[in-house]
């Protein structure tokens, strides 16, 4: 089963892979998908380029060793269809042929004898090959710089082994084996063509039946295993999500855990704060004066709690010890007001802009 990193192919892509794989006889998908992404999936170009293999020919298209696809030209059961001059027929077609014959034995002795003579003044350029690739190499480049890119890919190397033109193979998948099964050289008429073709069809029927099989049973193959591929991606992509969901969840938790817990600090700190002060002012207020003290006043409180508090000041002192008086208390809370019955009203006990020194107790009326 393919991992979740491998990149999934285009359906395009999916017909190249089958379409290559029938072509050369490759079994292992892997080694035929390689060959194509080594030739940007050109199945012109690849196809060629394993042929060039079998040859011996350089790789044109790619440098990565692969392993040569073998093809079989010389097949017992190759069908060879020769077409050669054609002979003279009845009187009049032998007269002709035993008049011109001298002429034409004349004809072509001069010509070899004037071919000879021209060897010597002029060499025929091609009994000086010494480097066959490099030369249809060249003949590519120069074929490409004349009429560009776009052509028919360039067969290179000699498994064919014609010997006369015009000349047509017909090349089928044959034991797993590129195979040369029919050869028609010379001219011959459209009629005569179709029928060679067809018998060569017809007496390869059996292997071609049988490649059709496999290539239906390599499609099956390939279908179960990308649908199986498919699944185990959906299967791994939904245990990713649930992994995903569940570490969200843990991480929420954590944060909701690490705020509750910095928030009890934080009102830890503000209780112990708030109790440190509570203990300071307390320690600040001035001392109860006696009861025949007299400049003393009698205060009674009423709390939030409903309960009652009371405690002795004198007159000349500022509101600001009532206030510290009773914010020293466990019960007070942190932000208070202290408000006179009669009449009712709010006492200036903390500092403000209107008034930055409170006043005293005799100058507030209590």
């Amino acid at each position: 089963m393919a991992g979740p990193e491998e990149r999934e192919l285009s359906q395009e892509q999916t017909e190249k892979l089958l379409q290559f794989q029938d072509l050369t006889g490759i079994e292992s998908m892997d080694q035929c998908r390689q060959t194509l992404q080594q030739h940007n999936w050109n199945i012109e170009a690849a196809v060629q380029d394993r042929l060039n293999e079998q040859e011996g020919v350089p790789s044109v298209f790619s440098t990565a060793p692969n392993r040569p696809l073998q093809v079989n030209t010389a097949d017992h059961r190759v069908c060879s269809y020769v077409v050669s001059r054609p002979q003279p027929r009845g009187l009049l077609g032998w007269g002709y042929y035993f008049i011109m014959l001298p002429f034409r034995i004349t004809y072509y002795t001069l010509l070899d004898i004037f071919r000879f003579a021209l060897r010597f003044i002029r060499p025929d350029p091609r009994s000086r090959v010494t480097d066959p690739v490099g030369d249809i190499v060249s003949f590519i480049q120069l074929f490409e710089e004349k009429y560009g890119r776009i052509h028919p890919v360039f067969y290179q190397g000699t498994a064919l082994r014609e010997n006369t033109y015009p000349f047509l193979a017909m090349i089928m998948l044959k034991d797993r084996k590129m195979t040369v099964v029919g050869r028609l050289e010379g001219l011959m008429q459209p009629q005569d063509l179709i029928n060679q073709l067809t018998f060569i069809i017809d007496a390869n029927q059996t292997y071609l039946v049988s490649e059709r099989l496999e290539r239906e049973e390599r499609n099956q193959t390939q279908v179960l295993r990308q649908q199986q591929d498919e699944a185990y991606l959906a299967s791994l992509r939904a245990d990713q999500e649930k992994e995903r969901k569940k570490k969200e969840k843990q991480e929420q938790k954590r944060k909701e855990e690490e705020e509750a817990q910095h928030k009890q600090m934080l009102e830890e700190r503000k209780k112990r704060n708030l109790q440190e002060e509570k203990e300071r002012k307390s320690e600040c207020l001035p001392a109860e004066p006696s009861a025949d003290h007299p400049d003393s006043v009698k205060i009674i409180f009423k709390m939030p709690n409903d309960t009652r508090v009371e405690r002795r000041f004198l007159f000349t002192e500022s509101l600001s010890v009532i206030h510290d008086f009773l914010f020293s208390l466990k019960e007070t809370p942190e932000k208070f007001q202290i408000v006179a019955n009669f009449p009712r009203r709010v006492l200036p006990c903390l500092p403000s802009e209107e008034m930055p020194v409170p006043p005293t107790m005799l100058e507030a009326g209590l």
